[in-house]
């Protein structure tokens, strides 16, 4: 890669000598890419940036801050009047910028950790990538808690099927049917699991265990309704399971600062 332009949103930084600062960018063209670049950068805005470098590290210069975004969220790359590429220090100073605030911020913090914590490196990914640039987008807007759950929830469906994992939600982990008055327990890498109530009591799952369990006739409306108002707490405990799971179950720092913010309200 010399001297390569890239759009991209900045997923994690990290302090790096005393006037740089280590990136993780989310770019259109060859998705999450790492690199070097002057400090100042900031989060949940598109960048426009050169990449230099063939090693995993890569030198980022001339970031530029895109600062008109359209109602379908697409950002118009123009960041500069003139289109000249300007000095870091005064580009990052003088382009002002739009600011996700609130619960939101910790949302996209979550995005972004997720993202940066799952992807791969330099494996393009340009149908996820216009997903996230949407979902920032509707995070700049006024929403209710149940609005800024679906845009969560919808943007993890969108990470799983890049990921691969899709989730089967008409037959058990034995390729038998979902069945209404069926019982079942879901499994990351098996899928549900079909479970009688006497299980639950023994072993607590839902407690104790921690396993997710679900009823068959939800199962159903999750599979015919999509991720909706109603089906939502359903699909918000899966994907939570199957976050845990691709993670190895290592906590989420965004989680925990979101935690913590609703502890102190």
């Amino acid at each position: 890669m010399r001297n390569e332009a890239l759009t991209g949103y900045l997923l994690h930084q990290r302090p790096y000598q005393e006037k740089r600062a280590l990136y993780c960018l989310f770019s259109q063209q060859h998705g999450v890419i790492h690199g070097v670049g002057k400090k100042g950068a900031p989060l949940f805005m598109p960048l426009q940036l050169f990449a230099s470098g063939k090693r995993d590290l890569k030198t980022f210069s001339q970031i530029n801050i895109a600062v008109h975004s359209n109602r379908d969220g697409k950002a118009s790359l123009d960041a500069h009047p003139d289109n000249a590429a300007v000095d870091d220090a005064h580009t990052l100073a003088a382009m002002p910028y739009e600011t996700i605030t609130g619960q939101q911020q910790y949302s996209a913090l979550y995005l972004n950790e997720i993202l940066w914590r799952l992807l791969p490196t330099e494996d393009p990914m340009p149908t996820l990538w216009q997903h996230y640039q949407n979902s920032l987008y509707q995070l700049k807007q006024p929403l209710t808690q149940q609005q800024l759950r679906l845009c969560l929830r919808q943007f993890e469906k969108y990470l799983f099927d890049e990921l691969g994992f899709t989730l089967t939600l008409s037959h058990d982990s034995m390729q038998d049917a979902i069945v209404p008055e069926g019982l079942y327990r879901f499994l990351p890498d098996a899928g549900f699991l079909a479970i009688s109530r006497d299980t639950i009591e023994s072993e607590r799952l839902t407690s104790a265990s921690g396993y997710a369990v679900f009823s068959g006739a939800d199962i159903i409306t999750m599979a015919q309704s999509g991720i909706t108002t109603t089906t939502l707490d359903d699909w918000s405990k899966l994907h939570r399971h199957l976050i845990d799971h691709l993670l190895e179950y290592q906590p989420l720092q965004s989680r925990l600062l979101w935690q913590q913010q609703r502890r102190y309200q």
